[in-house]
């Protein structure tokens, strides 16, 4: 739920290899849409599926979704609740593993800046800096802690976020109530956060990474790279879609959880590839956090991450940094 920097390249388009034949369920979720291709499977029926999909998307809206005033998160925020239900308590998990592993980068509590800041359901800006030590003082992952199905917060006035990490979760539940269908090769994309499973019969699954330019407001129109992406993950988190200006200074939706601030740096988009999508989708976030630099430590310092990053140099000309194990995906034209 967080982002709109990367979409597929190549999922509209891609066809059914020579016998197999490859149904698409496509749809809105989360404020942006979704796609799926599944191999025709015997015994699957993709009319079920499909609505197995959507009760699965409504139960997901009705846990996480801070926009939606009934759900669980938003019980929870506004002291109706402090019952988390088993996907809300899954995300705090990955939230907190990411966060910690990160040094702090990745943080849920971080709802307080964005909505001072005038990116969350309230979107208006109201930040100035007397208020800045009172809403750092209802930010960090360790006033946040679960007691059996309770969450924990120090501060009742603390506000959890979790659309850095959501729509990576989303792509993982449905990924594994395919599996669950007994269907063997598919794609599932949520807002861009993508996971595979198989390799398509050998043609591989490939998606795109946007290239993070002002006005590229067209996912897939202006394509950076085309990653070959199976058995694995994929999210990307980018500062050059979402952000307004104000007087003269441009505003990114990236926080630093750290500061209270958002990020001033030089990394306009980095794309992560992990074996799950709620960890790339996290990590992704982390990086855009760090700027370039150290998100190049975070990722050579992490195994299971592989990372594109693309950023601006001095001149002001846009460059990348692949890891190798992302290098041996990117495929030639």
């Amino acid at each position: 739920m967080n982002r709109f920097p990367v979409i597929l390249a190549a999922i509209l388009a891609i066809t059914g290899c020579s016998g197999h034949e490859y149904p698409a369920i496509n749809g809105l979720t989360q404020g942006t849409t979704y796609h799926i291709m599944v191999e025709k499977t015997p015994g699957v029926d993709i009319m079920a599926l499909r609505q197995q999909t959507e009760a699965l998307l409504a139960e997901i809206d009705n846990s996480l979704s801070i926009y939606n005033d009934s759900s669980v998160i938003s019980k929870i925020n506004s002291n109706r609740s402090d019952i988390a239900d088993s996907l809300l308590r899954q995300v705090f998990r990955v939230s907190s593993m990411v966060s910690g592993q990160s040094h702090g980068l990745f943080d849920i509590t971080i709802g307080p800046l964005v909505e001072a800041w005038g990116f969350g359901p309230d979107a208006m800006k109201r930040f100035d800096e007397s208020m800045l030590d009172s809403l750092l003082a209802l930010v960090g992952m360790d006033k946040l802690h679960l007691e059996g199905d309770r969450l924990v917060r120090a501060d009742t006035n603390m506000y959890i976020d979790v659309n850095a990490v959501a729509q990576g979760y989303t792509v993982d539940l449905v990924a594994d109530m395919l599996a669950r269908s007994g269907i063997r090769e598919f794609l599932v994309e949520v807002g861009g956060e993508v996971r595979t499973m198989g390799d398509k019969h050998g043609k591989g699954w490939i998606v795109g990474i946007d290239t993070p330019a002002d006005g590229n407001y067209i996912p897939g129109a202006d394509l950076q790279a085309r990653i070959r992406l199976d058995n694995s993950s994929l999210a990307t988190s980018g500062n050059y879609r979402k952000f307004y200006v104000e007087d003269g200074i441009k505003y990114s939706h990236t926080i630093d959880p750290r500061t209270g601030y958002p990020v001033r740096h030089t990394l306009l988009s980095a794309t992560i590839i992990s074996r799950e999508a709620a960890v790339a989708d996290a990590w992704a976030t982390a990086c855009m956090v760090a700027g370039p630099d150290s998100a190049i430590s975070l990722i050579e310092g992490n195994d299971f991450l592989e990372g594109y990053l693309i950023y601006s140099d001095e001149t002001g000309d846009m460059n990348s940094w692949v890891s190798p194990g992302m290098k041996r995906l990117i495929q030639k034209h």
